[in-house]
């Protein structure tokens, strides 16, 4: 496999996990949400990443997101299964379970926590690339994983079977630049900016979009990609422009939340929008009522409020 086995393109999020006010995962909220994501014309999702809250989903839970989301989306979506895990073997049940269900491709990070070698990068990523026939993109998280995969290792991660695509959310600006030159011929390149840096990159470059966060703006997101693509870079500044404005209201430079956690963040302001988002699962708090106005006043000036 390589770039050229997959037709992903465009805004793929990391999308939240509904659960209800006691904990328990709430699959029609999920229903609802994907309902709302497909009819914004995204060009796909992320199931139990990050965003999704996978380091509180059971492995039965995580499996059953895959299987209801691939019911029901059907061929409206590119669906992608997150597959992080602490063990290779833990990660291979998940991307089995990927598949089972008729899931895309599968999303993996380094395992967290454990800091691992550059050869146990390596050695993890074979195991599951052997083990499961799924396309797999790499996701580079230095915030959430405590080691950041330069251009050499992103490169020979890229040659194994299964490798298609990068995520690469590294606050290395230079590094993410010497990847993307490195693998746009090789792999599907994710995480351009969408703001005049981006546009430039994409354009000169190389790069094949962006696996945010969240959808917050629906349709926004997906059309700042399509405006590129037809060459409408006017059209692409004033939709990246409201990116930015929630980028960097919420988030600092290394991804992470400027208050609370950046779920429950997501999560309160789908809400808002009337999307049944839910509530987020222990340990993650649900936002105060000062960050909730913080929220609020975001999604007040971007016209997003009924």
């Amino acid at each position: 496999m390589d770039r050229d086995s997959v037709d992903w393109f465009g805004y793929l999020p990391a999308v939240t996990t509904p659960f209800t006010a006691t904990g328990e995962l709430d699959l029609a909220a999920w229903r609802g949400q994907l309902d709302w994501l497909a009819a914004e014309r995204l060009h796909g999702v992320i199931v139990g990443g990050t965003t999704g809250e996978w380091f509180s989903l059971s492995e039965q839970e995580r499996a059953e997101l895959f299987r209801t989301a691939a019911e029901r989306v059907g061929d409206r979506l590119t669906v992608l299964g997150g597959c992080n895990a602490y063990t290779p073997a833990e990660a291979i049940r998940h991307a089995e379970a990927a598949r089972a269900a008729g899931l895309h491709g599968i999303l993996l990070t380094p395992p967290p926590y454990v800091v691992p070698t550059r050869a146990e990068v390596v050695a993890f990523y074979r195991a599951v690339s052997e083990a499961v026939d799924i396309p797999l993109c790499v996701y580079n998280w230095p915030r959430g994983t405590g080691v950041d995969l330069d251009a050499d290792l992103l490169l020979e991660l890229s040659a194994l079977d299964t490798v298609v695509a990068v995520k690469n959310s590294t606050p290395d600006f230079g590094g993410f630049v010497r990847s993307l030159v490195a693998l746009r011929h090789r792999v599907r390149y994710f995480g351009i900016p969408t703001n005049e840096v981006g546009i430039e990159l994409m354009t000169t470059i190389g790069g094949d979009g962006l696996m945010g966060a969240g959808a917050v703006l629906g349709a926004d997101h997906p059309d700042f990609f399509r405006a590129l693509r037809a060459g409408d870079l006017d059209r692409a500044r004033v939709l990246g422009a409201r990116d930015r404005v929630i980028m960097e209201d919420w988030f600092g430079p290394d991804y992470g939340a400027r208050f609370g956690n950046a779920q429950a963040i997501m999560k309160y302001a789908l809400t808002l929008r009337g999307v049944p988002a839910g509530h987020v699962r222990a340990p993650l708090l649900p936002l105060t009522p000062a960050e909730q106005d913080r929220v609020r006043a975001t999604m007040s000036q971007l016209d997003l409020l009924p």
